[in-house]
């Protein structure tokens, strides 16, 4: 009786140190949600409830935003500047993570070498992305200046040109340029993570594969890339995020021109908000780009659990 009294005791005392434990856990947690909640958690839900209103400027002077259900939505949808804006947004998103991530790679496999001046060579290539977005975007203007800009100026003085070329001026080039000049700025952040990436790899396994005859292309095939995969899907996955709502790059530079040939959502977004006042319909906007990012998320996600149970 008295031994089983005993164990019953210290049974009890276990769960509540367990429950104990699990209470700290979650007062440590509690600030931390607390603050994305308020930061994140409030934002995203006031632009939900705009985008279902009525909510323009005069909402400040008379506090009224009648409810319109989903006619933002629909306005938004049935403009027809919507279909450009998303085949510039997706072209945009895919022109630059494809380049950014290939040039990202090769730079990473470049460096994981060394070399004299290695290090110092990597620490300034972070220099792009540690620059605010908006002082890339007035140098780059600067640079792409149509009549005295350095990059025409160096072009025909290598006399690979005859005219200057209207980088920021002409609807056919525009977006490539801005394009361009987003792969630019994002390379930096594709190199630290894919160099990190590769770091982790083990030389052993490059020292097995020479044994094997693995070595060169066959040795990143086999190797590298199956080592290198889930960094290179994490990587991916916040480049599609990131990008498809990348604002102060466009506007810096083209402001959504010329003739709305670099006109994405999230400019499109900015302009109905802050432009034409009409905030309810910019609501609408963001909340389209947060659900495409929400469903990148969701099939990354189901893709990373898919190789896990693998």
């Amino acid at each position: 009786m008295a031994q089983a009294a005993l164990t019953r005791t210290i049974a009890v005392r276990r769960q509540r140190g367990r429950r104990g434990e699990s209470l700290t856990k979650v007062l440590f947690v509690l600030p931390a949600a607390l603050a994305m909640a308020a930061l994140f958690g409030y934002p995203v839900l006031k632009n939900l409830v705009m985008s279902l209103q009525a909510y323009d400027l005069r909402t400040f002077f008379t506090g009224q935003a009648p409810f319109v259900g989903l006619k933002n939505y629909s306005a938004m949808v049935s403009d027809q500047l919507f279909s450009q804006a998303m085949l510039n947004t997706a072209l945009f998103t895919v022109g630059s993570i494809a380049f950014q991530f290939g040039i990202g790679l090769a730079l990473a496999l470049f460096f994981r070498r060394r070399f004299p001046l290695g290090g110092l060579l990597r620490s300034l290539l972070l220099l792009p992305w540690l620059l605010p977005l908006i002082v890339s975007s007035a140098t780059w203007r600067s640079i792409l200046e149509q009549d005295n800009g350095i990059l025409n100026r160096t072009l025909a003085g290598l006399h690979l040109i005859d005219q200057p070329v209207p980088w920021l001026n002409s609807p056919s080039v525009a977006l490539i340029a801005v394009i361009g000049v987003n792969i630019w700025i994002g390379i930096p952040f594709n190199v630290t993570l894919l160099y990190a990436g590769l770091a982790e790899i083990p030389d052993e396994l490059y020292e097995a594969g020479q044994l094997d005859g693995a070595t060169g292309r066959r040795a990143f095939v086999h190797i590298t890339w199956p080592n290198l995969r889930a960094v290179a899907g994490v990587l991916l996955m916040l480049g599609v995020v990131y990008t498809i709502k990348v604002l102060d790059i466009i506007l810096g530079l083209t402001g959504g021109g010329p003739a709305n040939a670099t006109q994405t959502l999230a400019t499109q977004s900015y302009e109905r908000s802050f432009v034409d006042f009409k905030f309810g319909e910019g609501a609408a906007l963001s909340n389209l780009l947060i659900a495409i990012s929400f469903l990148f998320a969701i099939f990354y996600l189901r893709g990373t659990r898919r190789a896990v149970d693998e």
